[in-house]
């Protein structure tokens, strides 16, 4: 039978096991938490490239989005059918200088007449290919300032650029090529990552 003594001792020795358990995870949790807060991209990185994502499921047809993804502003525009039939007019394509995009920084799965994977939504780099000023959307066709024969699209105020909704350049304007696409992809249905390549079959 074991004396009183040894009794003590052993209920220490077991609260002293016990504290130093719950001190160490305390610590370990103490020290991981910040650890793994410091994986989530600052807004830094984001600036330098992170990927960005957007819920798009309260973007209206006929409306544009403008998110920062590497210091730039991306345009997301949700085009409405109108807006969308433009793209193929006859009248509309014989005043663009690059319609098939040949000439224009895009990736391949943007390389059809909508410039976009899915036609409704647009995505481009808002910055103009002249001398980087920022375009405006001006989606109204026959737009008093740009004439009876605007189809729509964006207007660059600094220089008179114009491109349309897919972000091809008019002819005789200062800019050289259409509007950039970045890399991008939909995670779902209504949710877009920008900074990151669409995979297609």
């Amino acid at each position: 039978m074991s004396s009183e003594p040894e009794q003590i001792d052993g209920g220490r020795r077991h609260f002293l096991l016990v504290a130093t358990t719950v001190t160490g995870v305390a610590g370990l949790a103490a020290t991981a938490v910040p650890f793994l807060a410091s994986w989530k991209p600052s807004a830094r990185a984001q600036a330098l490239g992170a990927p960005v994502e957007q819920d798009l499921s309260k973007l209206e047809p006929g409306a544009v989005l403008k998110v920062n993804w590497r210091g730039q502003a991306i345009f997301i525009v949700r085009r409405t059918p109108e807006m969308l039939a433009t793209l193929t007019k006859p009248e509309v394509l014989s005043q663009l200088r690059d319609p098939d995009s040949k000439d224009s920084e895009q990736p391949e799965y943007a390389k059809n007449e909508t410039r976009a994977l899915k036609p409704e939504y647009l995505v481009l780099v808002g910055v103009c290919t002249h001398l980087g000023c920022a375009p405006l959307d001006r989606f109204q066709p026959q737009d008093a300032e740009l004439g009876a024969d605007w189809p729509g699209g964006f207007y660059c105020p600094c220089h008179g650029s114009r491109f349309d909704m897919a972000g091809r350049v008019f002819k005789d304007v200062p800019a050289p090529t259409n509007l950039r696409i970045p890399p991008y992809r939909f995670i779902n249905e209504n949710v877009i990552q920008i900074g990151v390549d669409a995979e297609v079959a």
